[in-house]
């Protein structure tokens, strides 16, 4: 069934007198002022909205503020658990999606319930309502626009008995979209679909230029969620997150083998570091993992892609999820549902916007310093040992845009004007993450989804920039030699992070040829591609350390009292520098800290504390941060 379509509000100009006078006037008009007097017609993708909204009485802007909400105007081809397909995100879940080469979830008995969810097919509804098929809503633009105007239209009828001009009467409907069953989450939907509205976006798409005009005066009637059957607003008690956050707290047990019961920072042991990560797998499946009895890793928040989080963890025990157990000493983690390899088709809007949020509030709460060697993905963690320093994660990867994300937290990194400066100055990673386009290599063993069959070049925009042995397109990935033992250059791999640097982090110019700058990076000279300083910014306010000499600097992957400062009883941890071929910051060479050095420290499961007299810089390395002895380097200010 199609929904009617409400009559014309245009009005005709009157005719003027005659209509041999009017052509006549109208000839006498030169081509260019005529063009003038005629708006532009709207076209592609804008087009596209404007006439569904038109065929189903939507108000143009409620629209396009849901679709920007449900995907940031990306269409999507459902790789997510929640099937979303195109600019509306319409769902259509199958259980193939859900089985253990997709989601995880295969051999579940509940399998079925889950996949008949309520809102987990509202593209089948759509095709009912619009008599458009199921194959085109999935694939076809306009299609899916007005399967998405015709599902609003349909739920605003349903709940208010009539078709409205006003953004606002459509409060209801817009939350009936979200899909969402909690109050909060619902609310703050809303709130966001009417901020789109009231400040306007612009926004290049594939399919050209989209343009919300900004309407100051729309704001959502909040009481009309009154209509829906929404779940408390209230949150689970002991849940430590943003009021406005739907946040539930179901504790794990903390064996051992996932944690420690802790009580930071009362204890002295500082929370500095907030570590995201990607779980490469659904929301359910992920859960099921960390909530596992004899779980042998955990994170204090698991988030699905609508934004909705479990805290597993109370932030003052440490959780094992990084691979580093200083690092989880002074870290908090954060997963989120998805595969890494496939990471722009699940960090969602509302993940992006949910993830700062909860950023925001835990950094504001712990004292974490807003910045790109303190706000961390798991790819930015190093091994602690020489045994493991290549096997560490690589989520989330390339896809996730850093860029966003640090601007989302009030704290955009490589702001200011893109440049770059002369050798011994500092720069801060900063391509645009749309434009940035670059082409990696996934194979089957990066994609635990199971929908990478074979080894194929993919590309998509990144956070991250490949650095090089010299200044030029076809030289030689830069070689990590513990990474890659018996090659001579690094690969393009989606999951190879020893040849990239990503949005945000900071290195010292080593120098400058054409398009290309060097950098100090992994104890070597590295080239980036760089025209025209168009991916850096200049920097200044840090701290840059070099050795003292005439000895390179030994680094460290943890930061542990000497044994002789530990108490009797207590058996001392292990503080070795790191071996492995180039860890280590040659003389002549300069790395970029953003924070003064720290005492070292470690914890033991009885609750004792220790606190060592040796002090220890983090500091960016490579596409990792790393430990360095504050006495074995000098440290000065870029200016």
């Amino acid at each position: 069934m199609t929904l009617q379509r409400r009559k014309s509000g245009r009005r005709l100009v009157p005719a003027v007198a005659g209509t041999a006078v009017a052509a006549g006037v109208l000839a006498l008009l030169p081509s260019g002022a005529q063009a003038q007097t005629e708006t532009p017609r709207p076209s592609g993708a804008q087009a596209d909205f404007a006439a569904a909204a038109t065929k189903y009485d939507v108000p143009l802007p409620v629209l396009m503020g849901v679709t920007r909400e449900e995907s940031g105007w990306q269409s999507h081809p459902g790789y997510s658990d929640k099937g979303g397909y195109g600019l509306g995100n319409l769902t259509d879940v199958t259980t193939g999606m859900l089985v253990d080469g997709a989601a995880g979830a295969g051999g579940r008995s509940d399998l079925a319930s889950l996949v008949n969810r309520a809102g987990m097919h509202t593209l089948r509804t759509a095709a009912k309502l619009t008599g458009i098929s199921e194959s085109r809503l999935r694939t076809d633009r306009g299609a899916n626009l007005e399967g998405t105007a015709a599902l609003l239209a349909s739920y605003q009828k349903t709940l208010t008995g009539s078709l409205s001009e006003n953004p606002s009467d459509w409060t209801a409907a817009v939350a009936r979209y979200s899909r969402l069953t909690d109050e909060k989450a619902a609310t703050e939907y809303v709130e966001d679909v009417f901020g789109s509205i009231a400040s306007g976006a612009e926004q290049q798409t594939a399919g050209g230029t989209l343009s919300l005009p900004a309407d100051e005066a729309a704001e959502p009637e909040l009481s009309q969620l009154d209509k829906l059957e929404l779940k408390s607003a209230a949150a689970t008690a002991g849940a430590e997150c943003p009021s406005s956050m739907d946040c539930t707290y179901a504790p794990v047990a903390v064996t051992g083998s996932n944690g420690q019961v802790s009580d930071r920072p009362a204890n002295g042991i500082q929370i500095d570091r907030i570590v995201l990560h990607t779980a490469e797998g659904s929301f359910a499946s992920a859960l099921a993992t960390l909530s596992a009895t004899g779980a042998v890793a955990s994170a204090h928040y698991l988030m699905d892609t609508d934004g909705s989080t479990t805290q597993l963890m109370p932030v003052e025990d440490i959780a094992y999820a990084v691979g580093n157990y200083h690092y989880n000493l002074h870290s908090v983690s954060i997963e989120h549902a998805g595969f890494t390899a496939q990471g722009a088709q699940w960090y969602t809007d509302a993940t992006y916007r949910q993830t700062a949020e909860l950023v925001g509030y835990l950094a504001q709460q712990y004292g974490v310093p807003l910045d790109r060697q303190h706000i961390l993905g798991h790819d930015n963690v190093p091994g602690s040992l020489d045994s493991n320093l290549a096997k560490q994660h690589w989520d989330p990867g390339t896809a996730w845009d850093w860029n966003r994300f640090m601007k989302l937290l009030g704290a955009p990194a490589g702001t200011g004007r893109h440049g770059v400066g002369q050798a011994g100055s500092v720069v801060t990673i900063a391509p645009a993450f749309e434009k940035n386009i670059q082409s990696y290599t996934v194979c089957p063993a990066d994609d635990p989804s199971g929908a990478t069959t074979a080894c194929g070049e993919v590309a998509q925009p990144s956070n991250s920039l490949f650095v090089r042995q010299a200044p030029a397109a076809d030289a030689p990935l830069l070689l990590d030699p513990d990474v890659h033992p018996g090659l001579t250059a690094g690969t393009d791999g989606i999951s190879d992070w020893s040849d990239r640097v990503q949005a945000g982090q900071q290195f010292v110019v080593a120098d400058r040829e054409g398009d290309w700058t060097a950098i100090w990076y992994d104890g070597q000279e590295g080239w980036i591609y760089n025209p025209c300083g168009r991916n850096t910014v200049p920097t200044t306010g840090v701290t840059v350390i070099a050795a003292v000499g005439p000895d390179a600097a030994p680094l460290y992957g943890q930061a542990y009292p000497a044994a002789s400062e530990y108490p009797a009883g207590l058996s001392p941890s292990r503080q070795v520098a790191l071996t492995a071929p180039g860890y280590r910051i040659p003389v002549g060479q300069a790395y970029v800290v953003d924070q003064p050095a720290a005492a070292a420290d470690d914890f033991f499961t009885s609750g004792a504390v220790v606190k060592g007299a040796v002090k220890y810089y983090q500091a960016q390395f490579n596409n990792r941060t790393i430990y360095v002895n504050a006495a074995d380097v000098t440290a000065t200010e870029a200016g």
